[in-house]
C-alpha cells in the first residue's frame, strides 16, 4: 500500500500543480455522478410514487386548472432528476481545459530552463516536457470517463421524466 502511494505521489509530482487541480475536481465530479446515480436507484422510486399518488388522489383532472398542477407536478419532478446534470456537465468541459493549463505551464518551464541553460541540458528539458505532458493526458482521460457517464447519467433522466409524464394521465 506504501509503495501505490510512493508511485501515486510520484506522478503527481511530475504533472505538477495542475495534476492535483485535476484531481480534485475529478473527485467532486464523480462524486455528483455517484449521487445521481444513488438518487435514481433509492430515492426516485419514492418521489415519483408519491406525484403519482397524489395526481391519482386528485377528483378532477381534465379542467385547465389540473392541467396547470400536472404541469407543475411535472417541471417540480424534473428540477429534481436533472438536479447536478448541468454541473457535472461543466466539470466534464473543464477537465480538458485544465489539462490544457497544465500543457502551457510545463511549456513555460520548458523555455525557462532553455533559457538558463542555452538548451544544452537535455534531462531538464524532458522533466518540463513530461510536466507539459501528464496534465494534458489526465484531463483528457478524466473528461472521456465523465462523458460517458453524464451521458448515461442524462439518458435515465429523461427516461425518468418521460415515464412520469406518461403515468400522469387525464382519461379518467
Amino acid at each position: 500500500m506504501g509503495d501505490l502511494i510512493e508511485v501515486l505521489l510520484g506522478f503527481m509530482d511530475k504533472g505538477g500543480d495542475v495534476l492535483w487541480l485535476i484531481a480534485a475536481l475529478l473527485f467532486v465530479m464523480w462524486t455528483l455522478i455517484f449521487e445521481r446515480f444513488w438518487y435514481f436507484q433509492m430515492g426516485w422510486k419514492k418521489d415519483v410514487a408519491q406525484v403519482i399518488a397524489k395526481w391519482e388522489g386528485r377528483p378532477e383532472r381534465k379542467s385547465w386548472e389540473a392541467f396547470q398542477i400536472r404541469q407543475m407536478m411535472i417541471s417540480q419532478s424534473r428540477m429534481q432528476i436533472n438536479r447536478n446534470l448541468p454541473v457535472i456537465k461543466t466539470l466534464v468541459a473543464l477537465c480538458p481545459l485544465l489539462g490544457l493549463l497544465g500543457t502551457v505551464t510545463g511549456m513555460i518551464e520548458v523555455f525557462n530552463i532553455m533559457a538558463v541553460t542555452g538548451g544544452g541540458d537535455a534531462k531538464s528539458m524532458a522533466g518540463g516536457v513530461q510536466q507539459a505532458t501528464i496534465p494534458t493526458m489526465a484531463g483528457m482521460v478524466a473528461a472521456l470517463s465523465g462523458v460517458f457517464a453524464n451521458t448515461y447519467v442524462t439518458r435515465i433522466a429523461q427516461r425518468e421524466g418521460e415515464f412520469l409524464q406518461d403515468n400522469l394521465t387525464t382519461d379518467h
